[in-house]
């Protein structure tokens, strides 16, 4: 599917975004806020796009023919936590280069009303960490309410705590 919204199109990944996709999320201050690790070469964005970005209701958000961050759901066994039945997990991020133009609200509320609209979902939740605001003003934006502290796990086994939102149907 491809959605269109004033400023972006919501498209799947391709193969031949993992040059820009490296670009993009080589940055060490994209990636490890939101979770995973910045990206080593081309080969490692394209194993990323062949892999995880390639999952159901996944999209590359493209202004101007570029590639510049990625919004989607996510179902559960791929969550973070179990959020219960009829639910999803809502992850974002935008490069650097374009934070604060509200672009990851502007692709994301695409998704949420898809979710709400047209896949039966009942309940989106979003984690972010704690010292994560950008993310939390994104959710709130949204519609998001406070849900939960929790634990989680990043990419080289650090515990850390993260904020839980919710946003229901």
């Amino acid at each position: 599917m491809i959605f269109k919204t004033p400023n972006l199109i919501l498209r799947p990944w391709k193969e031949s975004d993992a040059e820009c996709l490296y670009h993009f999320a080589k940055n060490p201050n994209v990636g490890p806020i939101a979770g995973w690790p910045p990206h080593k070469s081309v080969e490692d964005s394209l194993n990323i796009i062949r892999t995880v970005f390639s999952k159901r209701e996944t999209y590359a958000v493209v202004k101007d023919d570029i590639p510049i961050g990625c919004t989607g759901l996510l179902f559960h066994p791929d969550t973070n936590h179990w959020w219960g039945e009829n639910s999803a997990e809502l992850g974002y991020w935008i490069a650097q280069e374009y934070w604060g133009k509200g672009f990851a609200v502007e692709a994301s509320e695409v998704i949420v009303k898809r979710a709400f609209d047209d896949l039966g979902v009942e309940r989106i939740f979003a984690s972010f960490k704690n010292e994560n605001t950008r993310s939390m003003r994104v959710l709130e934006k949204l519609g998001f309410k406070y849900y939960s502290q929790l634990n989680n796990m990043d990419y080289e086994n650090n515990v850390f705590r993260e904020i839980a939102m919710i946003c229901e149907k």
